[in-house]
Formats: structure tokens, sequence, C-alpha cells
């Protein structure tokens, strides 16, 4: 049997009415009252920030939402459309720092989300670590039909995950597709990323929905629009292996993005991928708290 994580810091759950939806929180009380919020990927839950708290300073209080529809967030019942999380995360703000700009960390979706957000609200963001969260590939109109078949086609046949006969399963498949990560970290990820059924099988927490294509394309020029209005420092954080980088191009490269936004500063972590928080936490840590200190 596979040892599991013990975590170094005891996090709380906390449930919070997002705009009418039951929303997770998993919360790291630290010595300073001021909250950092850190809001993950697609996919991901909030809970798995847990090797990059424990790798930081006792003196940081951490809050880590899932979003709608992930983890064990309620699921909405008319989709999913991105403008939501920013409405999600401004109404949570207002609940927990309504009287000061905040601290943003942010990886891969949860990173475009963040610095979308700083754009579209600067005086509520004080500084932001945006991790792998570069926006995507830009489009073109003559993708649109090919797009809305797609999504109708979904409406039809609605996805679905795939199940699992236990979470060592689900773990195994973790670190096949990211050899990085250790036994541990795989099985406190796949005990996070999925729920057991009455028959012992093993299916995925997010709403299936999910995997619905979005209609509409991606339109970069509006993203670098709002990015071009972030006050605060970002610190632009790729990791050395990154394959979603090497896809996107040039576009997310830490050149190219600090030619949009203004107080942009580059990492970049060795030896990791995508999920730099489950491979490098120590090294991403070290970094971030840097970077907290100097801002």
């Amino acid at each position: 049997m596979t040892s599991r994580y013990i975590p170094r810091r005891r996090s709380r759950s906390e449930e919070r009415s997002v705009r009418g939806l039951r929303h997770q929180l998993t919360i790291w009380p630290g010595s300073d009252p001021e909250p950092l919020f850190l809001l993950h990927g697609w996919m991901d839950t909030g809970e798995t920030f847990q090797f990059l708290v424990d790798a930081m300073s006792d003196h940081w209080t951490c809050v880590a939402p899932d979003w709608r529809g992930f983890g064990r967030t309620q699921w909405p019942d008319d989709g999913y459309w991105f403008p939501d999380y920013f409405a999600d995360l401004e109404n949570l703000l207002e609940q927990l720092a309504p009287d000061r700009p905040v601290t943003l960390i942010g990886h891969s979706m949860g990173g475009n989300i963040a610095t979308l957000y700083a754009g579209i609200r600067p005086e509520r963001v004080r500084r932001v670590v945006c991790i792998e969260g570069f926006g995507l590939a830009r489009t073109h109109p003559e993708q649109a039909p090919e797009r809305f078949r797609k999504w109708l086609d979904q409406l039809r046949e609605p996805p679905e995950f795939a199940n699992f006969p236990s979470f060592e399963a689900l773990a195994l498949l973790l670190q096949r597709r990211n050899p990085r990560l250790s036994d541990e970290h795989a099985d406190f990820i796949a005990r996070a990323w999925a729920i057991q059924s009455n028959d012992g099988t093993v299916r995925a927490r997010p709403d299936p929905a999910h995997k619905r294509v979005n209609p509409n394309l991606y339109r970069r020029d509006e993203s670098e629009a709002c990015w071009r209005e972030i006050t605060a420092p970002v610190l632009y954080v790729t990791a050395e292996h990154s394959e979603f980088l090497s896809r996107l191009g040039e576009d997310g490269t830490a050149e190219n993005m600090a030619k949009i936004i203004p107080n942009l500063q580059p990492c970049v972590i060795p030896d990791a991928s995508h999920m730099v928080h489950h491979e490098q936490a120590e090294v991403l840590a070290r970094e971030i708290q840097v970077f907290l200190a100097e801002t």
C-alpha cells in the first residue's frame, strides 16, 4: 500500500455561499491574518496547494477556494462561462477581504483568472503570482463553425469522466502522466481529485460538463487589453519543461508578457512541468516568499 503524505500544516474546511452556490474553501491559518488567495487550475482543487503551503512559512494565512463545479464546490445548473470566475472571486473577496487589496497566487486557469482580474479591478489586487497561467492559443473566426458544431454535439451527448477501480489506480495513472510525482504526492492528489462510490470504484469530483467545449472562441487581444491595466507587481512563473508553454509559443514567454504587463518579474522553476506546485513545491515556495518580501 502506498504511504500517505503527512501534511506539515493543518488545514480546515469552510463552506461559503458565493453567488448562490455553495463553495468549499481550504484554509491554512497563519500568524498573519491577512490571507493569500490560492487559485487552482482546471480539474485541480484548492486542497492540493497543501505541498506549497507546507513549504511556506507559518506566517502566511492561505485560503484556497474550489471553483464552481470543481472539487467539493456545488455544480451550477446552467453550465460554465469564464466571466463567472471573476464574479465568484470578487464576491469571495468581498466576504473575506473587503477593505484592502489582496494577494492572488494562481496556477494555470487560476493564474489566468488572477491576472485578468488584476487588470479588471486593479485597485483590489496588491500583487499576483501567476504560475503557468499565460492564456490560450490565438483563434481565428474561421474556427467558429466547427466549434459551434462540436458544442451542439456535446449538448446532445454529454462528456463523462472515466471511473477507476481504486485511488491507487488513479494515483498510478497520475504518475504515468507525470513521472515527477512522488508516491505520496500522487496518492494525496488522487484522494483530493476523486471520490469513492458505494461499489468501491473511484470517480473524479468535477462536473463532467467542464469537458464540454466552449462555443466562444478565445480572443487573446481582449486578454492582453486586461493585462495592460494591471498595476500590481506580477511574479510570472514558468516551468523549465512546460508542455503548455511549448504549445503556446512566443505569446506566452516572459519576454513577450513583459511588454504587456507593466511590472512583471520572470521566474523559471527548474526540473518542473506544468504542475509546478505538485512537483517542486519547495523551490516554488522560496521564489514566492522572496517576491512577497520584496513587494
